[in-house]
């Protein structure tokens, strides 16, 4: 191995492992992360972290009505699927930028 071909090596591998501390260190921002939902007009929050968990549910009292709960159970399933969708499009882009615009099959 020439000394131009082991230069090129050092290279490669230090920027492998940058992008890795990058990808580490934007996991764990998006993981700290908090996105917001709503739904029916605002009577159901739903937000979610960077990765896609969801955190957090809100309901505003008058959205409780007895009569429709299938209404309400449809509104939060709306929200929740907004919050996971957003964050999953936010963590896309996140990582994009953390390898530099590398796309890494299976990564995201």
């Amino acid at each position: 191995m020439g000394p131009l071909k082991g230069g090129l090596q050092k290279m490669l591998l230090e920027q492998v492992q940058k992008v890795q501390q990058n990808l580490v260190k934007t996991q764990q921002e998006l993981a700290n992360e908090r996105l917001e939902a709503t739904a029916g007009g605002g009577m159901v929050t739903a937000v979610a972290n960077g990765v896609g968990e969801i955190l957090e549910i809100k309901i505003a009292p008058e959205a409780v009505d007895p009569d429709e709960v299938e209404l309400l159970q449809d509104t939060v399933l709306a929200a929740v699927r907004e919050a996971i969708a957003k964050a999953k499009e936010h963590q896309g882009k996140r990582m994009q930028e953390a390898t530099g615009g590398l796309s890494i099959p299976g990564l995201f």
